[in-house]
């Protein structure tokens, strides 16, 4: 049952060798006392839900694997349903530190009061870990084709540590407004168009100890990128021609907090 304005939604898929660690620490923090916890087992095959029941978490499960994208909508829609007014979603294999939660949340609520928060590794006060070449040319990529496409200067936009407010996610919610399969930087240029105020904080990312990155291996982060590129150019075109909803927030802009 719903006890707090706040929900943390965490998909997984075959984190068996790091989410039980993660989920610990979490219910072994203050995090339970403001908020509460939502895990999407986007159809694992290994022991991710048997470990996820056994810590007694909230846990939606998929009958078929649908995709992370699918999987953070699922979150949206639970968090709609339920009224809540704020959440965060993280990643399920320990990678985000559970001390980014109370920062992002303070942010959420803070009198600038932004829309979207995301936890970046670039920003003076980051703590995070070295990257691989192919990694850091994706993410200035991006960053060129959001600066490109929304005038919108955004240092992490492959960051999946974010905090929405209830505007935010009852949109995603929607049929038609989220990317199920790739949602990256093309949603964050779908929500600076339509007016959403965007701020990045610093945040502490951890590297993967165990497990696979969806864009693990030689092929997978190209073709990644150039899906994100067509995804992205699909965006910006798609509101030039006014076929995206009405923004809801009036706000606007993208700036940057330093500590």
């Amino acid at each position: 049952m719903k006890r707090n304005e706040l929900l943390i939604i965490i998909p997984a898929y075959n984190e068996e060798e790091s989410i039980g660690k993660f989920l610990s620490l979490l219910v072994s923090s203050d995090v339970i006392n403001f908020a509460d916890m939502l895990i999407i087992n986007d159809a694992s095959t290994d022991a991710t839900l048997n470990i996820v029941k056994k810590m007694n978490i909230p846990v939606i499960s998929h009958p078929y694997n649908l995709g992370y994208g699918t999987a953070l909508q699922t979150g949206y829609k639970y968090a709609v349903s339920n009224h809540y007014k704020y959440l965060i979603q993280m990643d399920s294999d320990g990678q985000h530190d559970i001390c980014n939660i109370q920062k992002i949340y303070s942010c959420l609520q803070s009198r600038e009061t932004p829309d979207l928060v995301i936890g970046s590794r670039f920003l003076k006060e980051s703590r995070t870990f070295p990257i691989s070449l192919k990694k850091r040319l994706a993410i200035h990529f991006f960053r060129k084709a959001i600066k490109l496409a929304s005038k919108q200067e955004i240092s992490d936009p492959t960051s999946g540590l974010q905090g929405l407010t209830y505007p935010v996610f009852e949109y995603y919610a929607q049929m038609g407004n989220f990317d199920n399969n790739y949602p990256d930087a093309n949603m964050l240029v779908q929500m600076a168009l339509l007016g959403y105020q965007i701020r990045e904080i610093p945040a502490v990312m951890h590297q993967r100890k165990a497990g696979k990155s969806m864009h693990f291996g030689i092929i997978e982060p190209l073709l990644y990128m150039c899906i994100m590129f067509f995804s992205t150019c699909n965006v910006f075109v798609r509101s030039k021609k006014n076929m995206l909803t009405k923004p809801i927030s009036d706000k606007g802009g993208t700036y940057f907090e330093e500590n």
